[in-house]
């Protein structure tokens, strides 16, 4: 093999040079709003920190914050509320969207274009005013759901207040998140079915496999990388539910969740001065959660 000249070895470096220079600005982004604020979270969760600027000077507490976590009732019942939306969503979410891109997967362009359309608009919809729709539609006097049970069909006596009752209003949370998570998975199955070889489901039909153990053996296993992606995705979005919360019932009927918590400890709490160091505790214990079940959907994913 002959050695490189000094003409090569230039324009190699020009490339390279080239190439970092147009990552620069994301890279730049990236460590400025994702590295430095991890780093500056996990240093506060270890100090007093407050908002307010007239208390006294920030000092190190060690594991007081993460200690104090564990002993605050409300923050165990946010994170209960936390695995109770995951443990619903991500799983109805990943299966509804199989179920669906693999109706629709067989039909004809047009349609298929429509379907994409039709779930994915939540997903590039605004989240106030996809929350300011639903609030509307759960209203207790004038929303949609109390007139069809009520008067429509009958099935109720009297109006509920679906977000005001902490029977219902963590569900109505769900549902929410539901309708407007389902969008993109649904686009990436029906790519994820496109990319299937199709030489092996015709030799598999040949030989008599029916159309469950067709799904299962064949295009199941080539899907597996899509669906890991969006099981960790949804996962993540499930664990920062806040938007909903915030504008729907601001924590309160039994929906206060981590993503509320930190956000009302850090700005809101005026008795603790917002505790800001308590609150970055906060982030990093959910942090670690997030991590710890991605890890082990991953793992899940390769054995598989």
């Amino acid at each position: 093999m002959k050695p490189r000249s000094s003409a090569s070895r230039v324009l190699a470096r020009r490339e390279t040079m080239t190439a970092y220079l147009f990552l620069l600005p994301s890279l730049v982004f990236f460590l400025g709003f994702v590295v430095f604020p991890m780093i500056t979270c996990i240093g506060y969760s270890f100090t007093n920190a407050t908002m307010n600027s007239k208390t006294a000077a920030t000092t190190f507490v060690g594991l007081r914050n993460f200690i104090d976590l564990w002993q605050d009732a409300t923050f165990l019942q946010a994170l209960k509320n936390t695995f109770v939306i995951v443990v619903v969503s991500v799983p109805t979410v990943c299966l509804f969207s199989l179920w669906v891109s693999s109706a629709v997967y067989k039909m004809n362009n047009k349609l298929l274009s429509a379907f994409r359309c039709i779930f994915y608009l939540p997903v590039v919809t605004g989240s106030v005013a996809v929350t300011v729709v639903w609030k509307w539609m759960f209203d207790y006097y004038n929303g949609i759901f109390n007139y069809i049970l009520k008067d429509g069909l009958g099935v109720i006596e009297k109006n509920i207040n679906w977000l005001g009752d902490s029977r219902y209003a963590l569900w109505c949370i769900i549902l929410i998140l539901f309708t407007t998570s389902v969008g993109q998975p649904i686009v990436l199955y029906i790519s994820a079915l496109g990319n299937v070889d199709n030489s092996l489901v015709e030799a598999a039909e040949v030989d008599g496999a029916t159309q469950v153990q067709v799904f299962w053996r064949i295009k199941w296993p080539q899907m597996m990388p899509t669906t890991l992606y969006i099981l960790v995705i949804t996962t993540i979005n499930s664990f920062q539910c806040f938007a909903l919360i915030q504008l729907l019932t601001s924590g309160g009927s039994g929906t206060n969740t981590v993503m509320y918590y930190i956000y009302y400890t850090a700005f809101k709490l005026t008795e603790k001065a917002g505790h800001f160091g308590y609150a970055n505790a906060m982030g990093v214990i959910l942090a670690i959660f997030i991590g710890i079940l991605s890890a082990v959907q991953f793992k899940l994913g390769k054995e598989k």
